[in-house]
């Protein structure tokens, strides 16, 4: 099975140690506890899934620390990246 970490059990997201294909299970790590989570469409090499459903406007989480904001609703399984998060980092005009 293929692995996936996360980072702080804060976290809404997990990050994949290798590409996944759609409706694959893997193995989502935190420390020594694991959970089996199914992928819900291809998701490449060191991207994150989300682990739950995240809400349109909810922070993403990542190593237990805000790291964006969705711009639409993600589903558990599915791809988190720059078509669906936005940065807060460094704008100065949201936080």
């Amino acid at each position: 099975m293929k692995i996936a970490i996360i980072m702080d059990p804060k976290d809404n997201v997990a990050t994949l140690l290798s590409d996944v294909e759609k409706d694959e299970m893997v193995q989502a790590r935190l420390g020594e506890t694991s959970t089996e989570e199914r992928i819900q469409e291809l998701i490449r090499f060191g991207h994150k899934f989300a682990l739950s459903r995240i809400h349109k406007g909810a922070n993403v989480v990542k190593y237990g620390e805000i790291i964006g904001r969705t711009t639409q609703d993600i589903d558990k399984g599915h791809h988190v990246h720059v078509h669906n998060v936005e940065s807060l980092r460094g704008r100065g005009d949201k936080r």
